[in-house]
């Protein structure tokens, strides 16, 4: 069994794939796994990744599988999940890099602290800009409950830092379904999953370990693209709202739930002009009506603790979708 499995899809990213491929290489140990997933690039991508597969099979064990159809990014995770083998997981854009040496000090990390998984902070590349974002807990290095993790509901938490290559997770919690995505979601595919991770896993730890670095701004990504495809969105929250409202725990951790919600719908309105028309008009037909299916209790608590700005539009949303509910 591979010590770690590396987990890289890639779509249409010609331009940054062999600077991925090169931070795998200057990683490389002959106990990883790098399991490259083409999502039926229609660029080079393919070509690239056949050559390196090549290349880095010298000195790592490679897994290369290349998708018929395009399926998105959780799909294609899941793709590499499925044949990954490592005792150990984590993840990698097909258009971000690692640093020399940090999947070593990242399996040598979890190996020690022995919790379900670790987070890690990264750094943002915008440009030639650099930025370090880092997991809001504060208690470093040390196994804590990840369900604890979840709240407080009026502040960042690790719910809210979902990046799912900012981590590393043991084999068991694969085995056990916590890993995988819901298959097919084309964006805020990393919510459910974060999630499901902190109410379901036993124990985790925030490393203090820099070494990933995540490319902002590129065009090819789906936060750059104001096409249907981001309303998955939606799909994915509606998901968090229900397995939540369904755990044990439900009276406590709806309000986050419901509170993050909202802030997603009033980040996305705000920045509704990057829309094409017609997917701006379905954007608030669609948030209306995921106001209406959210548990209004809860929902009005949260509307009136958040700031005005985002409570007066919600709220405009909220009347709207009822008035027209009660036309009908």
């Amino acid at each position: 069994m591979p010590k770690l499995s590396v987990i890289v899809p890639f779509y249409n990213v010609q331009q940054y794939a062999p600077d991925t491929l090169r931070s795998l290489r200057m990683n490389a140990r002959s106990d990883f796994e790098f399991v490259l997933v083409d999502d039926h690039s229609k660029d080079e991508t393919p070509a690239i990744l056949e050559r390196a597969a090549e290349e880095l099979a010298e000195v790592a064990q490679v897994r290369y599988v290349r998708h018929e159809v395009n399926g998105g990014l959780a799909t294609a995770r899941n793709t590499g999940l499925d044949v990954a083998t490592g005792e150990y997981v984590t993840f990698l854009d097909g258009d971000d890099w690692l640093a020399r040496g940090y999947l070593s000090e990242l399996v040598t990390a979890h190996e020690k602290l022995g919790c379900d998984f670790v987070r890690v902070d990264h750094v943002q590349a915008t440009a030639r800009a650099r930025t370090v974002h880092r997991v809001p807990v504060g208690l470093r290095g040390e196994v804590l409950d990840p369900r604890a993790a979840i709240l407080p509901a009026d502040r960042s938490t690790s719910v809210d830092y979902a990046y799912a290559w900012a981590g590393c997770y043991h084999r068991r919690l694969v085995d056990r379904g916590l890993v995988h995505f819901t298959d097919g979601l084309r964006t805020a595919e990393d919510r459910p999953w974060i999630w499901k991770l902190h109410r379901e896993a036993e124990s985790f730890a925030v490393l203090n370990l820099y070494g990933v670095f995540y490319r902002r701004g590129v065009a090819t990504s789906l936060t750059q693209i104001g096409d249907v495809r981001q309303l998955d969105f939606i799909r994915a929250f509606d998901q968090v709202v229900e397995e939540t409202a369904a755990d044990r725990d439900a009276d406590k951790l709806l309000p986050k739930a419901v509170r993050t919600y909202c802030a997603i719908i009033a980040h996305h309105l705000a920045e509704i002009e990057k829309f094409e028309p017609a997917v701006a008009k379905e954007l608030r037909a669609r948030s209306a009506a995921a106001i209406q299916r959210m548990p209004q209790g809860a929902l009005g608590d949260v509307l009136d603790t958040m700031d005005l700005k985002r409570s007066t539009k919600l709220r405009r949303l909220r009347r709207r979708a009822s008035s027209a509910k009660a036309a009908a």
